[in-house]
């Protein structure tokens, strides 16, 4: 089915109690993912992957100081996704921005 198709099947009280449950589902994967990123196990984990990553550089061939900045490069992506998770975790306690994009939703399905 066409996603035009599919559109014009979803009345705005359909579309809303979607969203409604969308929004009330959200918090519950946020708080998961903070479990799993921020755990003692994860933080295990990530130490192990990232000396298994330098382990393996430096088994390619790759010199000392190209294979330590690497590995900072890839221990960062760990870092850049631990703070999008937290700045999520902020946002899903600020209940103006949550009413906020609710009454956006609203307007643009009563502008259909």
């Amino acid at each position: 089915m066409s996603e035009e198709k599919r559109h014009k099947h979803d009345s705005p009280e359909e579309v809303a109690e979607m969203l409604s449950v969308v929004s009330d589902k959200i918090p519950g994967i946020i708080k998961g993912l903070v479990n799993a990123v921020f755990s003692e196990e994860s933080a295990r984990g990530m130490a192990k992957a990232a000396a298994t990553y330098y382990k393996e550089l430096k088994a390619g061939g790759f010199p000392d100081d190209i294979a330590l900045r690497m590995t900072q490069e890839y221990v960062g992506v760990f870092a850049k996704f631990g703070d999008v998770i937290k700045a999520a975790r902020e946002s899903e306690h600020n209940d103006d921005v949550k009413e906020a994009v609710k009454q956006k939703i609203k307007r643009e399905l009563e502008k259909d």
